[in-house]
């Protein structure tokens, strides 16, 4: 309730003084910042904390596999889903030329080959500073099965481990008890710096992406519950609901890990040696409703520079969704980044980043909690399929736990 007044009295701030804002910006910077400090210490000591609760190798290859793969089918699926709905609302549309125009895409090679590569940490401690989070997963991964596989001897490491998690945990929640703070200075940047002219510009846009996350939200992963979880999806929904509050009101998926523990072991009844594996590697690597947007992010550029949609772009676009949304840091402010790349892989000018920045704000809460959502059906699904779910825990009435 904090989070919500605050965030209203900051829009309406925004309103009446307009650019004058500015001089607070800083306040609403500091904040993301602090968020942008949890990400790789909380990452690293959830993940090895994680896979060391698991009794064996066999055991992670059980969990860990299906986990990895559930992650990639459901974004490849939320990319499909994004492109889909954009090229039915069409939102670049009648702005043809507004950014200039391409006359023809010259797509630089992209090799997926090359993107593995990069993917395996040469310097883990360069990973960590650069907070290039898919090498930092996979040391992180590899040092928990090498420590289940040495036993004994590496109880110490493990005993630091799981110091290090807790504290991590306790760093997290203090630093979100200032999300309802850090919302409303942000939430006054945005109104006061966004003109009305570039509101009615991406009206389309923004309706777009959030048509395609409700789609994902009401109709993906409900069957992904009904048929693959075999459990209720309302009864989910009501489970795993105060951890999609906190990723809507901070629009962080690392800062809903706290709250996201606590749904699985006391509302979900899935056990920790699941949970604590899969949500932090969810909120790094399991971007769907960002891959859903990054989709419409590239046919309504391809729309506004007038470029022909070819059935080679429309799949390239989907690839990159998923590409590009896997290791994408599960907070603020990537998207303008992670839109510039998929710019340049497809040929187009940079000239839609300023309105990305600018509406980005008012769809992250959106994308943010189908992102968490996934990783929480993810985590469900996975648990049900090797029974592992407490069923009684899972169908509670009493919600007030």
């Amino acid at each position: 309730m904090k989070i919500f007044i605050l965030l209203i009295a900051g829009c309406v701030i925004g309103f009446v003084f307009g650019e004058n804002v500015a001089v607070l910006a800083p306040v609403g910077d500091a904040y993301i910042k602090l968020l942008k400090m949890l990400i790789v210490p909380l990452v690293f000591f959830s993940i090895i904390s994680g896979v060391t609760k698991l009794a064996s190798p066999k055991e992670f290859g059980q969990v860990g596999i299906r986990v990895i793969v559930f992650y990639i089918v459901t974004t490849i699926v939320a990319a499909a889903i994004g492109v889909v709905i954009s090229l039915g609302v069409n939102p670049g549309i009648g702005a043809e030329g507004m950014l200039g125009t391409v006359e023809e895409t010259t797509s630089q090679a992209y090799s997926f080959a090359d993107s593995i590569l990069t993917w395996i940490p040469e310097n883990i401690v360069s990973s960590m500073a650069k907070m290039d989070m898919i090498p930092i997963i996979i040391f992180a991964v590899l040092f928990g099965v090498c420590i289940i596989m040495v036993g004994e001897k590496a109880k110490p490491i493990v005993a630091f481990i799981e110091a290090g998690n807790e504290v991590m945990l306790q760093m997290t929640n203090l630093i979100t008890d200032l999300a309802p703070y850090g919302i409303f200075f942000l939430a006054m940047q945005l109104t006061g710096t966004l003109g009305t002219e570039m509101l009615a510009v991406a009206v389309k846009f923004v309706v777009a992406i959030y048509v395609a996350l409700l789609v994902i939200m009401l109709v993906f992963y409900p069957l992904v519950c009904k048929f693959m979880g075999r459990f209720s999806p309302i009864q989910f929904y009501k489970n795993v609901g105060p951890a999609l509050m906190m990723a809507f009101s901070t629009g962080s998926s690392n800062a809903a890990l706290p709250m996201g523990f606590t749904c699985q072991e006391k509302r979900c009844g899935v056990p920790e040696k699941i949970y604590s594996f899969s949500l932090p590697l969810g909120a790094t690597v399991n971007m769907n409703g960002f891959a859903a947007s990054l989709g419409i992010i590239a046919v309504t550029a391809l729309e506004l520079y007038n470029v022909p949609l070819t059935p080679v772009l429309v799949i390239q676009a989907v690839g990159m969704g998923l590409v590009l949304s896997i290791g994408a840091p599960g907070i603020q402010g990537t998207a303008v980044v992670m839109s510039a790349i998929m710019f340049e892989a497809l040929g187009l000018p940079m000239g839609m980043l300023p309105l990305i920045a600018a509406i980005w704000p008012l769809v992250n809460i959106g994308t943010t909690t189908v992102n968490v959502t996934g990783d929480h059906i993810g985590t469900c699904v996975i648990a049900s399929n090797l029974g592992m779910i407490d069923k009684k825990v899972f169908d509670q009435k009493n919600m007030d736990k």
